[in-house]
């Protein structure tokens, strides 16, 4: 029994990378494919927020690239770490956007941040030396 489920955790960190990395490819390519205006029912501190960034003119077409390449590092195995690194800032943002400004899309936020953590603490180890106050200089030349 225990055999049988351990063999079955392994497979948990490749499900999480696949559940974080095609949503992210896909709505990324949504973002940079077929941009869309904020929904008229926003509440207005979240509307004027999603506005300035789309009248930028960069930052939405920019996160949405992040989101694609990011996904498709996820999907593909590839630098995972430095996807799930340029991947927090965004689910940060996101998790706080809707923590105050539109609480409506906070359940799938939450479990976007879920896998983002989980896969982070899988990927612990390459972390570890990120989160040293003091890093001693490489002697690399």
């Amino acid at each position: 029994m225990s055999g049988t489920s351990t063999s079955f955790l392994r497979f948990l960190p490749a499900v999480g990378r696949w559940l974080l990395g095609l949503p992210m490819v896909a709505f990324g390519s949504l973002g940079l494919f077929h941009p869309m205006s904020p929904p008229p029912e926003l509440a207005p501190a979240a509307r004027a927020f999603s506005e300035a960034l789309t009248a930028t003119g960069y930052m939405m077409p920019m996160i949405a690239l992040v989101q694609i390449s990011t996904g498709l590092l996820l999907i593909s195995n590839r630098f995972v770490p430095l996807a799930l690194l340029l991947l927090a800032p965004f689910f940060l943002n996101s998790l706080l956007y809707h923590a105050f400004l539109e609480p409506v899309g906070l359940p799938v936020t939450l479990v976007f941040v879920a896998l983002e953590l989980s896969l982070a603490w899988v990927h612990r180890s390459t972390f570890a030396h990120v989160l040293h106050a003091v890093n001693p200089p490489s002697n690399h030349s």
